[in-house]
Parts: C-alpha cells; sequence; structure tokens
C-alpha cells in the first residue's frame, strides 16, 4: 500500500513547492505562521477561506500576496452598506447597437475573490454569495455562468466593532472551509517588522514577491492532496467530534456533514504540507478548531456567561480519544 501511495505522489516536488509559497510569503508577512499554514491548506482543499482580526495585521495583504504568488486573476470588493447584489454580481446592460441586453459581469468572476470587511453588507447582498461559494456559479436573469478554475474567496472581517455591520448567516459562515483568527504580533516579530519597513524605504511590500504558481500547478496539488489516504478509525474519529457538537449542551447548533467534510479534505491537505501520504490525528486536531469554529453557536447560557466558540470545541476535542 505504501509503495503505491508513493508512486501516485511525489511528497519532494510537493514539499518545494509549498516551502517556495511560505518564502514568498515569508519575504513581507512577519510571523503568523499558523494563518500561512491554514490559508495554503484551504488552498490545497478547494475552500474558502474567512479571515477574522483587529485592523492591522495584514489579513488583507495576505489575500494580495497569495494572488501575486499563483498567476491567476485576482478581484478585490470593498464591502460596504449601500452595495447591491448586482454590483458584485454583474448585471444585465440593454445594447442599442444589437437591441438585445448583454450581461456585463461582476468582480467575482475572477480566480481569487478578496472581499474586505465581508460584514459590511445587508444580508441581501450576503445572500447573493450562497450560489456562488458553493456551487462556483451565478444565475442571473435565467441564465447560469460559471467561475473560472481555480475559485477561491477570501474574505476579511474586524470582530471588534460593531457599528455599521451585519452578522453574517450561518448558512453563508458553512460555506467557507476555515475562519481564521488572527492575533497580534509577539514584541520580537514587531520589530522586525519595523526594521523591515525602514529597509524597504517607501517601496511596496508586494513588489518584492514572485509569482511561482501557475492555476494548473494549484489543481495538481489539490488532485494529489486529495489522493492521501485516511483510515477507517480516523473517520470515525472526525465523525466523533463533529458528532458530540450537535449533543452538547453548551451548543444551540451544532455542524454540518459539510464541516466533517471541511475536516477530511483539510486534513488531507495538512498531510501534503507536512510531507505525508496518509492522514494522522495531529492532522485532524490541527484543522478541525478553524473547520468548525464558525459553523457552532454557544447556547444563550454560555453566551452570557463569556464563553467562546474555541473553548468550548477545546473541550469538545479534547473529551474525544485519539485514535492510535
Amino acid at each position: 500500500m505504501e509503495n503505491e501511495f508513493q508512486s501516485r505522489i511525489d511528497l519532494v516536488s510537493l514539499s518545494e513547492q509549498i516551502k517556495k509559497i511560505k518564502l514568498e510569503i515569508g519575504k513581507v508577512i512577519v510571523g503568523q505562521e499558523l494563518m500561512v499554514d491554514l490559508l495554503i491548506t484551504a488552498i490545497l482543499s478547494d475552500g474558502h477561506v474567512l479571515i477574522e482580526g483587529v485592523p492591522g495585521v495584514a489579513k488583507t495583504l495576505t489575500a494580495k500576496l497569495v494572488s501575486k504568488i499563483i498567476s491567476i486573476d485576482f478581484s478585490r470588493i470593498q464591502f460596504t452598506p449601500d452595495l447591491m447584489p448586482s454590483d458584485i454580481l454583474g448585471t444585465s446592460v440593454y445594447n442599442l447597437k444589437t437591441s438585445e441586453f448583454q450581461f456585463k459581469p461582476g468582480p467575482v468572476f475572477s480566480n481569487l475573490i478578496l472581499i474586505d470587511e465581508i460584514n459590511r453588507a445587508p444580508a441581501k447582498t450576503q445572500s447573493a454569495l450562497f450560489e456562488l461559494m458553493e456551487e462556483r456559479q451565478v444565475t442571473i436573469d435565467g441564465q447560469t455562468h460559471k467561475m473560472k478554475n481555480p475559485y477561491i474567496v477570501i474574505a476579511t472581517q474586524n470582530p471588534i466593532e460593531q457599528e455599521g455591520t451585519y452578522r453574517l448567516p450561518e448558512a453563508q459562515l458553512d460555506r467557507f472551509l476555515f475562519k481564521i483568527v488572527v492575533d497580534y504580533p509577539n514584541l520580537e516579530e514587531e520589530i522586525t517588522i519595523l526594521l523591515k519597513h525602514q529597509e524597504r524605504q517607501g517601496v511596496l511590500a508586494t513588489q518584492d514577491v514572485n509569482a511561482i504558481l501557475s492555476g494548473e500547478q494549484i489543481a495538481a496539488l489539490r488532485q494529489a492532496a486529495q489522493q492521501v489516504h485516511a483510515e477507517p478509525h480516523l473517520l470515525r474519529y472526525i465523525a466523533q467530534i463533529v458528532g458530540e457538537t450537535r449533543n452538547n449542551p453548551m451548543l444551540f447548533l451544532g455542524a454540518s456533514p459539510r464541516a466533517s467534510l471541511a475536516i477530511l479534505s483539510s486534513a488531507k491537505a495538512h498531510a501534503i504540507i507536512n510531507g505525508r501520504d496518509f492522514v494522522s490525528p495531529e492532522d485532524i486536531k490541527a484543522v478541525a478548531m478553524p473547520a468548525l469554529r464558525h459553523r457552532i453557536v454557544l447556547s444563550p447560557e454560555k453566551e452570557m456567561e463569556g464563553l467562546g466558540a474555541d473553548e468550548v470545541l477545546s473541550l469538545i476535542i479534547n473529551k474525544i480519544e485519539v485514535p492510535r
């Protein structure tokens, strides 16, 4: 069995490509290793990412860097309270020459979409993303328009500011593979940030970053990740973690079967990143928190107690016996 996997997955080549990605991002982003690892994992898993953090912790910059490292089309949308669905999806415009309506695509027709401050747009505009994120297509005026491949949505939001923001619908949150929480850098990292900024002398940070992967190479990496093997007892472990979120008295809403699939696909990608062609319990534990934290809803009592989703998930994950 081991020889079969070695012949199907060139781990040395994959490891080199992933090292190059991290090296390019590391030219600009200091620290934030967890965010970078999870972002690469999500891309290899063909999943969308929600990045949450206070302003100034390089959420938007990281997404821009990813678009430069992979030579694919990039589109940025700044969400605002007055944004309408047609502003992002596109609209039919009457062509006077042909006397027909012609579809004019919106900014979502690209490969990598950065949605800045996603929680600033109203529910109507949020709902316009449902079909887009799940099926990689939009239906407008009865016509279905397919998106390009690869198709990745990276969204950012600020958890602190509440004025002029809207809560994301649970159905939309469920369409994100990961919710990555970004914290402040430590003292040494902040000093390095200042030193790098001073050395650049006003030159844009993204100018040093090179395109090292094509869309075809990303597709090949995803194909390799799908071939990673997961033993039946590990599939049971995933099902137990997700099942426990549905039966836990601290939670009002548990995770859906889509969460189980998200953990499995991202655990496979995480294994590839760490140079393995098989899933380990450590891979599952590494991706469980970012794959589940946005898919659960705390009970009102626990919210009033000030308990967080991560704390409850830690209790659930640590409670279940790790298979060996």
